[in-house]
């Protein structure tokens, strides 16, 4: 049984892209590493994106299906 809503959603608040890695969506962890990495290294002095990607990141480790 795969964990659905508030376990990966945890995971994600830690560490961005786990919660998806541990639903199964490996395609979506590794692009959240990926291009949310280098998004937000690339545009950090704004502070504003990297935390929209981490708190979208969040979102759907919660709200998509399993």
């Amino acid at each position: 049984m795969k964990p659905t809503y508030g376990v990966p959603a945890i995971f994600s608040f830690f560490i961005p892209g786990l919660g998806q890695l541990i639903k199964g969506q490996i395609l979506k962890a590794f692009l959240i590493w990926a291009l949310g990495g280098a998004i937000g290294f690339l545009l950090a002095w704004t502070l504003i994106v990297p935390f929209l990607i981490w708190a979208w990141n969040v979102y759907d480790a919660y709200n998509s299906p399993a």
